[in-house]
């Protein structure tokens, strides 16, 4: 059975809150690796240049949404307004995802804090303890699907300004 967890997102985004709850969180439809069939998660993210980086959290790389990508790195993200194919790297280095969650830590450090308290670790953890920490978790990197690394920051800052934006251009 679904936990309210993972449908309240998903049902937010079917009434069109999507670009409210796209802030924090993204549906992630991943191919299912046994049955072949479409299978929609909600997930927090951190958006960085472009791509999209997913931590594995609750169950790490054992996550089935983590394995799906692992059999089939084509997916579909929704994100705010926006919805496109792409393509899922998944990483295990406990580097490059301690990189990410520093990043989480500086662009949102009282939410990423939190978090991290919750996990058991200090609001602001030394490198080391991050390492440490992240040799638990699995990270997906998403890419928008035709995109290269120089058209990826241009994607990024048009979709941001169209977002702040779309309200304005609308009428009653």
């Amino acid at each position: 059975m679904r936990s309210l967890r993972s449908l309240l997102p998903r049902v937010l985004y079917r009434i069109g809150l999507g670009p409210l709850v796209g802030k924090l969180v993204l549906l992630l439809t991943t191919t299912g690796r046994k049955t072949g069939r479409p299978r929609v998660t909600a997930l927090g993210y951190e958006e960085m240049e472009g791509a999209f980086y997913i931590l594995s959290v609750i169950r790490g790389p054992g996550s089935d949404w983590f394995k799906n990508t692992k059999a089939d790195p084509r997916v579909r993200v929704r994100v705010g307004s926006r919805e496109f194919d792409g393509i899922a790297e998944p990483v295990t280095d406990p580097g490059r995802i301690a990189d990410c969650i520093q990043h989480g830590l500086r662009h949102h450090p009282r939410l990423a804090g939190a978090f991290l308290a919750a996990q058991g670790l200090s609001r602001k953890p030394t490198r080391d303890e991050l390492q440490e920490y992240a040799t638990k978790l699995a990270m997906l990197i998403v890419r928008p699907m035709g995109m290269n690394e120089n058209r990826a920051q241009a994607w990024t800052v048009t979709h941001h300004v169209s977002e702040r934006f779309s309200g304005l251009s609308r009428r009653p």
